[in-house]
């Protein structure tokens, strides 16, 4: 499992069950109602096309567009979730400010009126106005307006296609135009698009797909992928490709083999180490790029002693360590699902690690001093540590790890490697902890004290939540009887009380009306931070993920409508106080939090 980050709850105040209210996730960057902010970049969302908003936030969860906040924002939702968040804001009816530049020079301005009207045949470009409408409002349900944004936003953007950093489905249209516009065409088309006001008519118009000159890319939703989960009776069946999903579904197979937007088990995903980028490999039964000519015994090898078919050493960055343990029926079943995917054509992408770390001899001396098999069994001794501490292999993100990436035998805790979050131990506080209490949150996401975020949600949401409930009991029931973890002793503020009074009025300011001004939250919506074990721990940088990049809590089957929070726009120095603050109000007795601390964390 990656990292657990759950927070205590206690009933404060109700938060209204309205998507207005999930919105606000949004609207810290993007401004009330979606009506962007005067910084002349973050774009408007209120009145866009509601299709194309939704292919949009698919875009930016799945791969296609790049942003990281954006991406950590939306990647533990699904389809439903961004239908609803799109439907919201293309609802929205607010005033558009005026323009705030000006037109450009007389050459310019005519230049860019005339790629907007009427093209430039001899570059093979259309005008704009053939798929963004003659008002330039967009054309319902998938194709935005252009007027009524910001210049930097529209330049930004143009950059963003010309450079591939942006792109749609095939055919990708406007990366073939803003390949073909010229650097001084798109600056002043951009500025010429900014500079005009937004007509009173500022809906998009309603013409008719079928009737479009031009088919640019993109003009229905993301299908969602075909699912291949499976019901809580899957694992007493006796297909073998069935109890195979529902096995991979428990080890997250998936989750480390499917790149962004890319097929399902299909791998090009990197995982970051200290060493480099190691990428996961293609699992569907393609016989060139995949496993279509691995046997049962080369899947085997494989997952128990960390050999290829040809005998190379693989990388441990796949979870050997962990899966040594397997059992060979269980790995036939998963081999047998897996060889019933579709093949899919993909190429493994290069391995990415430093010199010598990706090399045969460096392997060898690293299984030699740190692996060793496990010797196999027919069955498991104990149902919970098996699910655990192989195939569920939690030791891969809450073990701490050598300098040589080696996990130690414990699941105390550590920091991800390259991710900027931080694994805690998954042994019992020294009260004691409620099996039913675990049980509900890797089912649901959330349970009666809090909430996941950060790596553990896309656990949660692509694994844990389609465990059976014996197996569900059976892992939470091991956890519990691992010895009780140390309790951590106070420690004593080192912050300067100025500092701390910056961080209240931060506090005050930004935070209150969700985590409540006596820091309790509101039950099932927004957790609480006075006495909460994350907020206390010694490290902070879970906090600081949540407070740079904002978060919804991940979509499940219990929990499909999940609150979030949106980023924060503080420099170091007030991210710092508001969270040393928070640290150490209402009887928290943790660390301060320096500004190093926040510029550290990615």
């Amino acid at each position: 499992m990656a990292a657990l980050f759950a927070i205590v709850c206690s009933a404060a105040h109700a938060v209204p069950d309205t998507s207005e209210v999930r919105a606000k996730a949004c609207t810290g960057c993007h401004g009330p109602q979606g009506q962007a902010r005067p910084d002349g970049y973050v774009p408007r969302l209120a009145g866009k096309p509601a299709g194309y908003l939704l292919v949009q936030m698919q875009n930016f969860r799945d791969g296609r567009r790049t942003h990281v906040t954006m991406a950590r924002q939306l990647e533990n939702l699904d389809d439903a979730m961004l239908h609803e968040l799109a439907t919201y804001f293309a609802a929205q009816d607010v005033p558009y400010p005026k323009p705030a530049v000006a037109l450009p020079a007389a050459d310019a301005a005519r230049r860019a009126e005339t790629l907007v009207r009427k093209g430039d045949a001899a570059l093979d470009v259309p005008a704009c106005s053939a798929c963004h409408g003659e008002r330039l409002t967009g054309i319902a349900p998938y194709v935005p307006g252009l007027v009524g944004l910001p210049r930097d936003y529209l330049v930004a953007q143009l950059g963003a296609w010309r450079q591939g950093a942006r792109r749609a489905r095939r055919p990708d249209c406007m990366a073939t135009i803003a390949h073909r516009l010229a650097p001084a065409d798109i600056a002043s088309l951009s500025q010429w698009l900014a500079a005009q006001p937004v007509p009173v008519v500022s809906a998009p118009a309603t013409v008719p797909p079928s009737q479009w000159p031009l088919q640019c890319g993109a003009l229905t939703p993301e299908a969602p992928a075909p699912s291949d989960q499976v019901t809580q009776a899957a694992a007493g069946t006796a297909d073998i490709v069935t109890r195979g999903a529902y096995l991979a579904r428990i080890g997250n197979c998936a989750g480390c083999h499917t790149a962004p937007g890319g097929a399902r088990y299909a791998g090009g995903r990197g995982v970051r180490t200290p060493f480099g980028t190691a990428y996961a490999g293609n699992l569907t039964p393609d016989d060139a790029t995949g496993i279509g000519r691995w046997t049962r015994d080369d899947f085997w090898r494989a997952l128990h002693e960390g050999r290829a078919p040809d005998g190379r050493r693989l990388i441990p960055a796949f979870p050997y360590t962990s899966y040594t343990r397997v059992t060979r029926d269980d790995a036939d079943a998963i081999y047998a699902y897996l060889r019933s995917l579709p093949a899919v054509v993909q190429a493994p992408r290069p391995q990415a690690l430093r010199f010598p770390f990706g090399t045969q001899a460096a392997l060898a001396a690293w299984q030699w001093l740190f692996f060793t098999p496990q010797a196999p069994r027919a069955a498991p001794l104990d149902r919970g540590e098996y699910l655990v501490r192989g195939l569920g292999h939690c030791d891969a993100c809450h073990a701490p790890r050598n300098r040589w990436g080696a996990p130690a035998d414990a699941l105390t805790g550590g920091v991800i490697p390259g991710q900027g979050w931080y694994a805690p131990s998954l042994h019992p506080a020294a009260s004691g902890s409620r099996v039913e209490d675990t049980v509900a949150l890797l089912r649901t996401g959330r349970n009666a004290h809090g909430s996941v975020t950060g790596p553990m949600a896309n656990v949660v949401r692509e694994s844990t939540q389609f465990w059976t409930d014996a197996d569900l009991r059976a892992a939470a029931d091991y956890l519990a009887s691992l010895a009780p973890a140390a309790k951590a002793g106070a420690a004593p503020s080192t912050v300067a009380n100025d500092v701390i009074a910056q961080g209240e009025r931060v506090y005050v300011e930004r935070c209150a009306d969700c985590h409540g001004r006596d820091g309790r939250g509101a039950a099932g919506a927004y957790p609480p931070l006075a006495g909460n074990p994350t907020v206390q721990a010694s490290n902070a940088d879970n906090l600081v993920q949540i407070l740079r990049h904002g978060t919804f809590g991940p979509t499940t089957r219990a929990v499909p409508r999940p609150y979030g929070m949106p980023p924060a726009d503080l420099d170091d120095v007030q991210a710092a106080a508001l969270l040393s603050y928070i640290r150490q109000a209402w009887g928290n007795a943790a660390p301060g939090v320096m500004p190093v601390d926040v510029a550290r964390t990615p």
